[in-house]
């Protein structure tokens, strides 16, 4: 369900929910302002670009999305992509990549795979996350200090050497004004929580610059002459089947990082707001952003959470919050774009700071690392180490595969099989029938899959050439893959080599279905299956009293 059209139906968009729609949304617009142009600038695009961005993705999104109050614009999360895409392939490269995204994130959500991004761990996310967060802070140190380069590097390593070599020239006045911005992005919380932080830390940097005129202050002005007083136009990137040939490894890391941390966002609002978002229709809601965003001179977006979370707090519970940040941002633009030339570079940075420590949640994955068992921490690290010194899909793909084989082996772990001659002995000591020699009680507790099938084998290795009855109690098996009913063929054919009767007992209907449509069931017989063990012992004692 599009989130506009059941906020429709709900009646959230009747006239008495307009004012505080309208307060959220001119709040969350002037907290997107400062944000959307530092997100641009680290991604190696222009800062009208991020505002661009976050006019027509933020729009899309809260018109064809599956969250009520999901905010959409440029991220922190994206700026290590982008600014690699752009590095390499140039801001029309980013561009193609982000519509080629867009389209992966629509066909994504009509595959109705919303619900497989929730799957991926916590210590991959964290992993993930945290990395990202170091990469944007050591990324930032230049326009922070306002650090004179020699050379480019490619690799973190070789960058944060070359930034640590450059660091004792760093630029006095650039530093202050950062500090400065700093101090008010920490304090300002304390005090108010009504104005934005990253607004009192832009206009204050911003007016002394203006009134200073500090030498060596890199500005937007001197930087990118300034942002246009006009709104985002039409153009389609112009690109050949080779371009997109090139990168549609890019457009699928977009894509991936996109579907993940919007429905994280949406989760979080759900958690804030009491609702329910639609997982899938919020990819295609982000899909439509990411394709529309090009064509208006925009890049990449995907569902900003601080910007949610704020709209929240705000009074914002529909769509309408969504769109009026984005006409906020409209007019901004066209009264104010002049005066933007002034605002420093190490003010932006300054703020990246900050959300680069927000995003790495730094006292989450210390705490994961103390307290959760040693296996989930290697996977956190490992994931961690990929994305700083590697490459984030590559870390997510490897984290996620590290974190599935580590499930499976803890699946394996859990399944029990013991011998259950005893405890039957006793439960069932007021029947008229007693367990004969040589008939051996296995019980399986688990998910007979193909990580528990050598487990059954080895325990049951010896005891097939020495029992004349060997009985599986399978009650509790929830299912069973491939691999297990090969198994079981293997086990019945054992059985047979050594002249064993084999019994099953206790199937689930689910599980002996799977067992019938293998032809197992046929190959067994119909006297090799019983509702229970007692049902088989009384069925044998009933046979020999007949006989």
């Amino acid at each position: 369900m599009i989130a506009i059209v059941e906020a429709a139906r709900a009646g959230l968009l009747q006239q008495k929910h307009l004012p505080k729609n309208l307060v959220a949304g001119i709040i969350v617009g002037i907290i997107a302002l400062p944000l959307a142009m530092a997100f641009a600038i680290a991604s190696g695009a222009k800062p009208e670009q991020g505002l661009y961005t976050a006019i027509v993705a933020g729009l899309m999104t809260s018109l064809f999305g599956g969250s009520r109050t999901q905010i959409s614009g440029p991220t922190g999360a994206f700026i290590v992509i982008l600014a690699g895409i752009t590095a390499q392939y140039g801001i029309v490269g980013l561009q193609v990549a982000t519509l080629m995204a867009g389209c992966m994130l629509v066909a994504m959500g009509l595959a109705r795979m919303g619900g497989v991004i929730k799957y991926i761990p916590d210590p991959v996310i964290i992993g993930f996350t945290t990395g990202i967060g170091v990469i944007i802070w050591i990324g930032q140190w230049k326009d922070f200090f306002g650090l004179t380069l020699s050379g480019s590097a490619t690799h973190f390593h070789e960058k944060l050497w070359q930034l640590l070599t450059a660091l004792p020239q760093l630029h006095l006045a650039t530093t202050g004004l950062a500090l400065l911005s700093l101090v008010l992005l920490i304090l300002t919380p304390r005090v108010t929580k009504r104005v934005p932080a990253p607004l009192v830390a832009m206009v204050t940097a911003t007016v002394l610059q203006s009134i200073f005129h500090f030498d060596g202050v890199a500005t937007i002005g001197s930087a990118f002459g300034g942002i246009p007083q006009t709104l985002p136009s039409f153009s389609v990137p112009a690109f050949t089947v080779s371009d997109a040939l090139h990168l549609i490894g890019p457009a699928f890391t977009i894509a991936l990082l996109g579907a993940i941390e919007s429905l994280l966002s949406a989760v979080v609002a759900d958690g804030m707001a009491g609702t329910r978002h639609n997982s899938n229709q919020e990819l295609i809601g982000q899909g439509i952003a990411n394709i529309v965003s090009p064509l208006f001179g925009g890049f990449a977006a995907t569902g900003a959470i601080a910007r949610t979370a704020a709209n929240i707090r705000n009074g914002g519970n529909s769509p309408v919050a969504g769109i009026i940040h984005t006409v906020t941002l409209l007019a901004i633009i066209l009264a104010l774009a002049p005066l933007a030339a002034y605002i420093p570079l190490c003010s932006l940075a300054a703020i990246l700071f900050v959300i680069a420590y927000n995003m790495s949640e730094v006292r989450h994955f210390l705490r994961m690392a103390r307290t959760a068992p040693s296996p989930d921490v290697g996977v956190m690290l490992v994931t961690f180490a990929l994305t700083v010194f590697s490459d984030l899909v590559i870390a997510v793909n490897v984290g996620v595969i590290l974190a599935s084989l580590l499930f499976m082996r803890r699946m394996a772990d859990a399944v029990r099989i013991e011998n259950d001659n005893e405890s039957f002995k006793a439960a069932t000591a007021h029947e008229d029938f007693d367990l004969p020699a040589g008939t051996m009680i296995y019980d399986i507790e688990g998910p007979f899959f193909f990580a528990a099938a050598e487990k059954l084998e080895r325990v049951l290795e010896s005891v097939q050439a020495h029992a004349d009855t060997l009985i599986l109690r399978m009650r509790r098996v929830p299912f069973i893959d491939a691999t297990g009913i090969e198994t079981l063929a293997e086990i019945a054919d054992d059985c047979r080599q050594f002249d064993t009767r084999l019994v099953i007992c206790g199937l689930r209907s689910n599980v002996q279905r799977k067992i019938e449509r293998a032809g197992l069931a046929n190959r067994l017989g119909k006297h090799a299956f019983y509702p229970s063990v007692t049902d088989f012992m009384r069925a044998e004692h009933g046979a020999k009293q007949t006989a």
